[in-house]
């Protein structure tokens, strides 16, 4: 929810939700016939996935270590695997089918997918798009003087992406920057050492940044500004779990469970972000954990939005259109890509 703080209501909503989905003990004979886990007639077991993520400092990493460390997918019925990769493997894994299950889902890199005949659905939302540009060199203080310069940044992801699509807006043509391609651990390192006039970064490694170098100065790229003139919303869905669409056909008793799954840590992580944020950062030290508390705690940057992908379809489709608009997707993906209305997280046509 960028921009805002967690209220009350916002916690009620997210309790609501929770009630919602707990409601939904059954999604059809087969639900009504298997139960809450496991095999047949095996009341309390838990039913085993695995679920392909980025490896940390990344977004898709952050509620996996709070589900597992506070065992709350077992208290859904669920023992969750979470197998850590670089970017282009996760996305060469989940595609070929051998992980049916990714949890760090870029919203354009599966609309890409499902362009390219890969039968994949956005389950449901985790976090909305942020992203930012920081530079040491004082002649960089806007996106227009960056025009010839030396950019580090993880070209191959769709923040990176979203970034171009920023910059257009705003007259930069991202093809006139000299972009030094690095995977996103490093871009950290990139800006503590000033190798290159600016780096392209997100959360949470933007805050770890921040907590060892908090003089860096950091480009305004507008985001809410020019998102709400495109698509008439602050919501950015960006970062979300995606399945196979075969493996939802066959599951689709788990899928509330997955859901319930994350919406009770992201609940439990946005109460306490003080006893979340060595969870999250273990290797961070007191400056930085007292950061990744704040950056909870604010929630503008970081973005996090766990909602059902049913009850974010008019953003989608925005997020869809800009990346047309750039040529990063040659056709609208199908409607089969999105989740169908969040009271039943069930995929059209299935």
């Amino acid at each position: 929810m960028i921009g805002r703080r967690f209220p009350a209501s916002i916690l009620r909503s997210w309790g609501a939700g929770l009630a919602l989905i707990a409601s939904l003990a059954v999604l059809g004979p087969a639900a009504q016939a298997a139960g809450a886990a496991g095999a047949p007639g095996a009341p309390g077991a838990l039913t085993p996935i695995t679920i392909v993520i980025f490896s940390p400092p990344s977004l898709g990493a952050f509620l996996p270590t709070v589900i597992k460390q506070r065992k709350i997918d077992q208290a859904n019925g669920l023992d969750i695997t979470f197998a850590e990769r670089t970017p282009d493997a996760y996305a060469a894994e989940f595609n070929t089918g051998e992980f049916q299950l990714g949890g760090s889902a870029s919203l354009l890199t599966l609309g890409l997918a499902d362009t390219r005949g890969v039968k994949v659905t956005y389950l449901f939302n985790l976090f909305d798009y942020w992203g930012a540009v920081v530079t040491q060199r004082p002649d960089v203080k806007t996106l227009a003087d960056l025009r010839g310069k030396e950019l580090a940044a993880a070209k191959g992801t769709t923040n990176y992406t979203m970034f171009e699509w920023l910059a257009r807006q705003q007259g930069l043509d991202p093809n006139s920057l000299k972009v030094v391609n690095t995977a996103p651990p490093g871009l950290i390192g990139y800006a503590l050492a000033d190798r290159a006039d600016a780096v392209q970064l997100w959360e949470p490694a933007y805050t770890l940044l921040l907590s060892k170098k908090p003089g860096i100065r950091t480009l305004d790229l507008h985001i809410d500004r020019e998102w709400r003139k495109f698509a008439g919303s602050t919501h950015i869905p960006y970062l979300g779990v995606a399945a196979h669409r075969g493996w939802v056909a066959q599951h689709r008793d788990l899928v509330p469970k997955l859901y319930r799954t994350y919406l009770e840590a992201a609940a439990w992580i946005s109460a306490h972000p003080g006893a979340a944020a060595p969870l999250i950062a273990p290797k961070a030290d007191a400056a930085g954990l007292k950061a990744i508390a704040a950056l909870i705690a604010d929630n503008h940057r970081l973005g996090m939005n766990v909602e059902p992908a049913g009850k974010l379809k008019g953003e989608i489709d925005a997020v869809y259109r800009a990346g047309l608009s750039l040529g990063y997707l040659k056709s609208a993906p199908s409607a089969a890509c999105d989740s169908a209305p969040s009271k039943t997280l069930r995929v059209p046509g299935d």
